[in-house]
């Protein structure tokens, strides 16, 4: 029993390049499909998700059920997804062939449809981003960039956007102003 737990039905090797290589096919599927973050993911693409590691299960494990094979495989992943990491940290250009560039969505409250056809992002995902960053309505909205990693940052017009506290404290300090230069002439 306990050898059949550890005994590897598939070459290291080839265990190493198995997982390597459903590792960068699914990279580049991801890459090829957009710019969601986890967050943005709607029930379609997690449904996706699941099945997609039921799908490449096979390719990876071939026909090695044992622990230290399902080890390798892990180790793999983890490895190879931190040293990926790690390069798109310190190179701009790994950086923009893994993650993508950020990329303009709306310009002076106007939706760039090009961009929103070839990103696959929704009139409604852009309303419902406009009401979280407190905005009303699209036409408040100075610029709109999805970012990289599939964040929406938004810039209101400079009319629309909301007092800060700071500004409230500035304003409270020269009421406080005016009050006392009116007591001292009353």
């Amino acid at each position: 029993m306990w050898h059949s737990l550890f005994s590897t039905g598939v070459p290291i090797t080839e265990k190493l390049l198995r997982t390597v290589l459903v590792y960068a096919l699914i990279v580049v599927l991801v890459r090829a499909t957009g710019k969601r973050g986890l967050a943005g993911l709607n029930t379609l693409d997690i449904a996706v998700v699941f099945l997609l590691s039921n799908v490449v299960q096979n390719a990876i494990i071939g026909n090695d059920l044992s622990v230290t094979g399902a080890a390798i495989g892990a180790a793999t992943l983890v490895l190879v997804d931190s040293l990926l990491n790690r390069a798109a940290a310190r190179s701009a250009w790994v950086a923009r062939v893994f993650d993508g560039t950020d990329t303009r969505v709306i310009a002076d409250g106007a939706l760039l449809d090009a961009a929103l056809r070839r990103l696959g992002v929704r009139r409604d995902e852009l309303e419902h981003a406009v009401r979280v960053q407190n905005g009303d309505q699209l036409a408040q909205v100075e610029q709109g960039v999805l970012t990289a990693n599939g964040q929406l940052l938004l810039t209101l017009r400079s009319s629309e956007q909301g007092a800060t506290k700071g500004d409230v404290e500035r304003l409270a300090a020269q009421l406080a102003r005016i009050e006392a230069a009116l007591a001292v002439r009353g």
